[in-house]
């Protein structure tokens, strides 16, 4: 199985694959050209989200996005810092040792402008007494898809992220969101709620503009205060 997370060799290039990350199933690729001028509101408990009734949860679909290559000039200079830390300590201890084995796995993205503290903190919240948690192991990858998009965004925006808001959610924590679908991509670990350092109506603008020119495909929400990016493998806006 190819590596998702391989770097392009331009960093004008992308390249797109429609797939289920949990199978072999066949693939569809498409090669597009980027050239561009140009952020739900919950995180949530156990993962026992696994047991959610939405179809077979191995056919979801996610994008493998390509990026541009680590010396490029676009995006932060710096790498994000690896530490992560701060979080509840009840949620620390219902995480267990999926802490320290999710953090390394988020690190191992080498994402240019989101650190896995910023994931992380998407995770570690509580709705009454509903803890959110950690995704289950064998969806960790479909995240590292998602995060692919949104550090693209950054670096070719050239605007920081400010905060992700939401990640994975647990069908248990997602319930308890105002607003949020029963069927939210959240709960299948593929969408984020992200808020950078400009207005999100920006983003939006600029995330629908990237994914049409091929970056990627999935759901764009737009929201007063964050925008809503997915990869479900059709492209959908609201």
């Amino acid at each position: 199985m190819s590596d998702p997370q391989e770097q392009l060799l331009s960093p004008h290039s992308i390249f797109v694959t429609a797939t289920s990350p949990d199978s072999s199933i066949s693939r569809r690729h498409v090669i597009g050209t980027l050239g561009v001028a140009a952020a739900a509101l919950c995180a949530s408990s156990g993962t026992a989200g696994a047991m959610w009734k939405w179809g077979a949860m191995n056919d979801v679909p996610v994008v493998k996005v390509k990026t541009i290559p680590s010396d490029s000039r676009v995006g932060k200079v710096v790498a994000p810092s690896q530490k992560v830390g701060g979080f509840p300590e009840e949620w620390v201890r219902l995480q267990g040792r999926n802490l320290k084995d999710y953090t390394n796995y988020l690190n191992s993205l080498k994402l240019r402008n989101i650190s896995a503290q910023d994931v992380i903190a998407a995770h570690a919240k509580e709705r009454g007494s509903v803890w959110n948690a950690l995704p289950p192991r064998e969806w960790w990858s479909r995240m590292g898809y998602t995060l692919r998009v949104v550090d693209r965004i950054s670096s070719e925006m050239r605007t920081p992220v400010k905060e992700i808001v939401s990640a994975y959610r647990t069908p248990a924590y997602n319930a308890r969101c105002r607003g949020a679908k029963r069927q939210s991509w959240h709960q299948a670990n593929v969408a984020v709620d992200v808020q950078f350092d400009t207005s999100a109506r920006n983003v939006t603008s600029a995330t629908r503009s990237l994914r049409d020119r091929g970056l990627f495909k999935g759901g764009v929400g737009s929201y007063s205060s964050f925008t809503h990016i997915d990869t479900r493998g059709k492209n959908v806006n609201w």
